[in-house]
């Protein structure tokens, strides 16, 4: 089981964030995930693409860390769970800083690190933040190529169509092998064939028990025409009416998590005890 409730509202503020990723630790989740935005805007030209309705539950004026610095506080707070973006947007970022960011919470939380990046979804954000959103999905492949080698090379050069530069030191290295585990989010086709074709798993987000058990059929169909070994690939699902009882048949589709979302409560004590309530409904199952 992993839990997706650090960085947002109540979970933005540290002695929160603190409280729950001990306590996540201290009964037995799998992974700590954080999502992102740099932006939001008060009246949205795009869709939001999880919800029945095309709006993003989360306010405007929210507080929303960015997900590898909250990440980075609660593995100054934790020993063993892993970490993990839930996602990050990655074509709205220079991949050399990613690359770099990212290997550097690998080291100091001693290889817990994995990225879940996505193409992202708001054109408003993309707009503020200069980046074109047309291509965002090759974008996204061709940074990820880049970080690789980045982590990979000691000396490394890439030639791209949105990234370029040679001979260049980035240190420090992700601990396990040079590599970073990167999960592709995102529910639609595209998402899913890019994540048979670059990534190393998938993280699907809001979507149902039985949508989530179509996606990753999807999935390993992609695999299969790729010639991609499927145990090759992790699968993480943010459900939206997950049950105890929905667990068994979600892991003989082949789900590995089951990311459990939520806002925690306004107090440390508080927050304890409903990660502790949490782990008390689910754990049993896992």
């Amino acid at each position: 089981m992993g839990l997706h409730a650090l960085g947002i509202g109540n979970g933005a503020r540290p002695e929160i964030v603190r409280a729950v990723a001990q306590a996540a630790e201290a009964h037995g989740f799998a992974t700590l995930w954080a999502g992102e935005h740099v932006v939001l805007v008060d009246a949205p030209v795009s869709r939001y693409p999880y919800s029945d309705d095309g709006h993003i539950a989360v306010p405007a004026d929210a507080d929303w860390l960015d997900p590898l610095l909250v990440l980075s506080f609660a593995a100054a707070a934790t020993e063993r769970i892993a970490l993990a973006t839930g996602v990050l947007l990655l074509p709205e970022h220079n991949p050399l800083v990613v690359a770099k960011q990212a290997a550097t919470l690998d080291v100091l939380s001693a290889g817990r690190v994995t990225l879940g990046v996505g193409i992202g979804w708001s054109a408003d954000e993309f707009t503020a933040l200069g980046v074109p959103f047309a291509g965002r999905g090759r974008r996204t492949e061709e940074y990820l190529a880049a970080m690789r080698t980045l982590w990979r090379e000691d000396v490394a050069g890439f030639e791209g169509e949105f990234t370029r530069f040679s001979a260049v030191r980035v240190n420090p290295k992700p601990v396990r092998d040079r590599r970073i585990p990167v999960v592709m989010g995102g529910n639609g086709r595209a998402a899913l064939r890019r994540a048979a074709e670059v990534a190393d798993g998938w993280y699907g987000f809001s979507l149902s028990a039985a949508e989530a058990v179509d996606r990753v059929r999807a999935l390993r169909e992609h695999c299969a025409e790729l010639d991609r070994p499927w145990d090759e690939l992790t699968v993480a699902v943010a459900l939206t009416d997950a049950t105890p009882q929905t667990l068994p048949d979600l892991a003989r589709a082949g789900v590995g998590e089951v990311v459990v979302v939520g806002e925690p409560p306004a107090r440390p004590d508080e927050a304890e005890r409903w990660v502790a309530r949490l782990a008390g409904h689910w754990m049993a199952s896992a």
